[in-house]
């Protein structure tokens, strides 16, 4: 038969046998012991029971718990000050190893702090529009040749009706808008170059504009214009800037109908000053711009009650269906919506499909800043793991006088967390002093948030995680040191106590290795672009804008009064910079051409001494001449073009063009890059005019190579103000323009560089702690093998082989790595540079170096220590 429970053998009984003080635990047992039997006869014994159980747990408090138990270490003051002291103590005592473990810290925590203010920059971008989720711009994807899809951004002029009138139960606003662009602005006499778009009446509202004068309705787009507080500033200090009559270059005059807030750095539209009316730039557009013209972009904002998803499938055939059957079926064009969130981080589309974009980056450098982090929390390891035998003695005694483990574990973790703090406030500080280099070289507008709580209670919770988990090895490693070993002079088992160390150090190697790998082949894939051709010359070459009517109608005398300077060499006209262009046409016909072709050609509309003035490289044929009149139907190819047209002798062949005629091919020039220097060149046609002198609105202008440019800029701008007074004299140097698509690369290359220089420091510490460690550790052999001859030579070869060997492991690891990442990097980009084997060899050299010059310290004072003197401290 089962015996029944009794009331004394509950667990709760036990607990208090154990934790409770000895003076007080009869009182408290008798007290309950009677109380239950009050209980009993009053409510019966099950709820007797629970009232007992739950009694006897309210005992449980601090007054009535035993002075040894462990909970009474918990308490804030009783321990905790003992071990600041200590700690305090041990940072001065051992200031070397308390330097380099902080430094290290310090290191790996600014690099951290550093990434995360650059990652949050980047992921919050477009955060200041409070309709973020909800605002898209208008995306197509068109069909071409080979069935290769091409992501456009722009998008035709009747779009937006159609998308009001047709799918407007998906939209809350939809705004038709001209891309930003700079113009020049006037009050009165004075004028401002500045960036701006022409844009719906929605904008404001679309845009989520913080109006500082006026109304978001008062964009009416009646000759109305909105303009930013710094632009309102520049025209009109302090004045009133309502109503005040304002001129965009050619445009009918505007009225100031508002002022917004300056929009943040990290926003697409940063730097727009104004937002002008749409009717206004609409009727300056010919009336021939129809569907096959997409050179607009549309914003739309999705109504409440529809998703992204299905806002965007219900648009798809929006332009399918207003195009002639034929374009219809050949180019498939296909609408779709691109969410405000993506712009920034997913803006790279290739065959139709996101593939992502500055995402990537995102993610490398993320990956960097824990990885870099977690090699500051390697030395921490290793260098408080190498000075464990320095303070065994201390544990050992602690531990023959009582002390607990527990003790000793968190007398090591509070040191740990106290070093931690200490690196987290120098780093900090270190942050808010290089912060403005940091963002001169990335380009940003960063800064610490110090009134932010959730920084403070982020950078509290990361100081608190990474002390804990830097501090845990050596502290439960430490403490697990057995007295009457340590006392006996022993606390090592042997070799496999240097392992884990070796690892350690081992993948802080890889690490730094396969960042100083990808580092050099960011610059080498620059420099490999860099030195591809370009098929003219960037040198002296400069552009300036014409928006006036008056140059434009007397081109030919402008152009004669700068060649009769001594500074100009050569003076022509274009619809687009050499280095940038953008505009394709389609429509094309020629002797051979495929039916089921779907043809895209780049065309840029020149002046006859375009080629002069640029200076092209002519391969067949001759270029334009102002003494045949019949060049007005003439084409000048580049070698992309001729090979895309089939043409084994293009000179003389014939391309009709839709309604703008049939021309024939003179000449054909070198390949040029005129867009991407990361892409192969496009197949582009030059020609003279097919719509009117009206749209070479760009002059090129060739400086001799004698000219000071300073000089030949003033005379520029004193002829350029002849004919126009009041435009404002704009140039850009070409090769500065095409120095410009490798501000992203090389940005990239640079912050990669930092962060390989402080990633190399660091395993460097390190590797200073594992080289200490080790030469403390092997102390009585290298007096042993000295006393029986061996020579400091052979010592120091002997300690070094070692490291050598973690070293050749790291190069391994770091080879596969770096091949692959560095792989996949360059795969994103068509004409892109191979893997050399010398930047390997490179990087393993430079690692081999910092080795031998960070470990050769320590082993050398090892090797030439006085045998004598080790034997006998042994």
């Amino acid at each position: 038969m089962k015996r029944k429970t009794s009331i004394t053998d509950l667990w709760v009984n036990k607990l208090l046998q154990r934790v409770c003080k000895p003076e007080l635990l009869e009182e408290i047992e008798g007290d309950l012991l009677e109380l239950y039997q009050e209980w009993v006869k009053n409510y019966g014994p099950k709820k007797a029971k629970r009232l007992y159980l739950f009694h006897a747990i309210k005992f449980l408090r601090p007054f009535a718990l035993k002075k040894t138990s462990p909970l009474d270490s918990l308490k804030p003051n009783f321990m905790l000050q003992n071990h600041l002291k200590i700690a305090w103590r041990q940072l001065f005592r051992r200031r070397s190893h308390a330097f380099f473990n902080i430094s290290g810290l310090v290191l790996g925590i600014l690099s951290f702090i550093m990434i995360s203010l650059w990652i949050w920059d980047e992921v919050s971008f477009d955060s200041y529009h409070a309709n973020q989720s909800q605002v898209a711009r208008v995306l197509q994807n068109q069909t071409f040749d080979e069935g290769v899809v091409q992501t456009w951004r722009a998008q035709a002029l009747q779009l937006a009706p159609v998308l009001r009138n047709t799918y407007g139960n998906n939209f809350k606003y939809v705004s038709m808008a001209s891309f930003q662009n700079e113009y020049t602005l006037f009050f009165k006499e004075n004028g401002l170059k500045q960036m701006g778009m022409f844009i719906e009446t929605s904008a404001p509202y679309l845009l989520s504009l913080e109006m500082l004068h006026g109304r978001r309705e008062d964009f009416d787009g009646i000759n109305s214009i909105f303009i930013s507080e710094s632009l309102a500033k520049a025209f009109f200090g302090e004045n009133d800037p309502m109503q005040k009559i304002l001129k965009i270059e050619d445009f009918p005059e505007l009225q100031v109908k508002g002022v917004y807030q300056d929009l943040p750095h990290n926003s697409t539209f940063a730097g727009l000053q104004f937002i002008a009316s749409w009717e206004v730039y609409q009727k300056s557009l010919p009336e021939w711009v129809g569907w096959g013209n997409s050179w607009f972009q549309a914003l739309v904002q999705i109504d409440e009650h529809k998703t992204m998803e299905e806002a965007s499938l219900a648009i798809r055939d929006a332009k399918l269906d207003h195009m002639s059957k034929e374009s219809g079926e050949r180019y498939k064009p296909q609408l779709f919506l691109h969410p405000m969130t993506e712009w920034h981080l997913y803006n790279e589309f290739k065959h139709g499909k996101n593939i992502g974009g500055r995402i990537q980056y995102i993610w490398m450098f993320g990956v960097i800043g824990i990885f870099i982090l977690g090699i500051a929390g390697i030395n921490f390891v290793n260098l408080s793991t190498a000075q464990s035998e320095k303070r065994a003695k201390e544990v050992g005694i602690r531990k023959a006088i009582g002390s607990s483990k527990f003790q000793l574990i968190s007398q090591f973790l509070v040191e740990s967390l106290f070093l931690t703090t200490i690196a987290s406030v120098i780093a900090l500080l270190l942050v808010q002093i290089l912060l403005p280099i940091f963002n001169y070289i990335t380009g940003k507008e960063l800064g610490i948030p110090w009134t932010n709580y959730f920084f403070w209670l982020s950078m509290i919770g990361f100081t608190f995680f990474l002390g804990l988990l830097s501090g845990s090895y050596p502290a439960f490693y430490v403490s697990s040191f057995r007295a009457h070993r340590i006392l006996k002079g022993s606390i090592y088992v042997g070799k496999s106590s240097r392992l884990p160390r070796n690892i350690l150090v081992c993948i802080q190697f890889t690490i730094s290795l396969t960042l100083i790998i990808g580092t050099v082949f960011v610059f080498q894939q620059i420099q490999h672009v860099k030195n591809r051709p370009i098929g003219y010359e960037v040198k002296d070459l400069i552009t300036i804008p014409i928006v006036s009517g008056e140059i434009q109608d007397r081109r030919d005398v402008f152009r004669n009064d700068l060649l009769q300077s001594k500074h100009v060499q050569e003076v022509s006209w274009s619809s687009a910079p050499i280095n940038l262009t953008l505009v394709t046409n389609s429509g094309m016909t020629w002797s051979g051409k495929d039916p089921e072709l779907n043809e895209e050609f780049v065309t840029v509309k020149v002046s006859h001494e375009f080629g002069k003035t640029v200076g092209w490289q002519l391969t067949k044929g001759r270029d334009f001449s102002r003494d045949f009149a019949s060049d007005k139907l003439g084409m000048v190819i580049n070698e992309a073009a001729a090979t895309y047209l089939g043409f084994k002798e293009p000179i003389g062949k014939k391309i009709k063009w839709g309604n703008h005629g049939t021309y024939t091919i003179l000449g054909v020039v070198k390949n040029m890059i005129s867009q991407s220097p990361y892409e192969p060149a496009k197949q582009t046609l030059f020609f003279l005019e097919y719509k009117g002198p009206s749209q070479l609105n760009l002059a090129n202008i060739k400086l001799k190579p004698s000219s000071n440019p300073k000089e030949a800029l003033r005379k520029i701008e004193s002829t350029f103000q002849k004919y126009h007074k009041q435009n404002i004299f704009d140039y850009q140097f070409i090769d500065e323009a095409f120095a410009q698509k490798f501000v992203t690369e090389e940005k990239i290359g640079q912050l990669s560089s930092i962060f390989a220089i402080l990633t190399i420091l660091i395993s460097c510490m390190g590797l200073y702690g594992l080289a200490a460690w080790i030469t403390q550790y092997r102390n009585k052999e290298i007096g042993v093998r000295k006393v029986l001859g061996a020579s400091s030579l052979g010592i120091w070869i002997l300690l070094l082989r070692e490291f050598l060997l973690i070293l050749l492991i790291a190069c391994g690891g770091a080879t596969i790595l770096a091949s692959y990442f560095v792989s996949q990097w360059l795969d994103q980009f068509e004409y892109h540079t191979s893997l050399s084997i010398w930047v390997f060899v490179m990087a393993y050299l430079i690692i081999l170096g910092i080795t031998l010059t960070t470990v050769s310290y320590k082993t050398i004072r090892a090797a030439l220590q006085n045998p004598v003197k080790i034997l006998r401290t042994e």
